[in-house]
């Protein structure tokens, strides 16, 4: 799969990738995504079971993971993707960017050329936002896509050791991003 945007190339990860994700996770600000500074034993694992995922396409599967990489720099500037969230039974958005590419809008940039890809390619007509309400920059990015919060309410995600507060979001089908 490949997305191209102004600035952005939306791609299939790749072996190589795992060295910018383990380095952007040493600050430790991929912990919510799963990514902690320990990523670097089962990076490889994880990269190849999401290029089998990928060959699969599947988004009701389990995950669906791809690079963002930076047109200029060449450089993998983060991944989006989405998940099935069994307990809820919905698709939802997946993203992270490193620390050395933020503020720069690629979230949004990403997000936006993803949800255009998902909704062409799939047969769903909705896709989720679960974020917690602690990671402001998240929520905000996810809101100016186009994104509607639908509730808050305490949830244990799949990386939370107890329940905290989320934002709910949904963007559906007929939506314009």
């Amino acid at each position: 799969m490949v997305i191209e945007t102004d600035r952005l190339i939306i791609r299939d990860i790749e072996l190589p990738d795992g060295e910018a994700f383990i380095h952007m996770a040493l600050d430790g600000s991929l912990n919510d995504v799963g990514f902690g500074k320990d990523c670097s034993y089962w990076m490889d694992d994880w990269i190849i079971k999401a290029q089998n995922l990928a060959r699969e396409d599947d988004p009701r599967k389990n995950y669906l993971a791809y690079a963002i990489e930076d047109k200029i720099t060449g450089l993998p500037a983060g991944a989006v993707g989405c998940t099935f969230y069994e307990d809820l039974e919905k698709v939802g958005i997946t993203y992270f960017i490193g620390a050395d590419f933020r503020n720069n809008g690629y979230a949004s940039e990403a997000i936006k050329a993803y949800v255009c890809y998902f909704f062409e390619h799939y047969d769903e007509n909705e896709i989720i936002a679960t974020i917690r309400e602690d990671n402001l920059p998240s929520w905000k990015t996810i809101e100016r896509v186009g994104f509607s919060l639908t509730e808050k309410k305490m949830y244990r995600d799949i990386n939370d050791a107890k329940e905290k507060l989320y934002r709910f979001y949904l963007a559906q089908r007929n939506q314009q991003f």
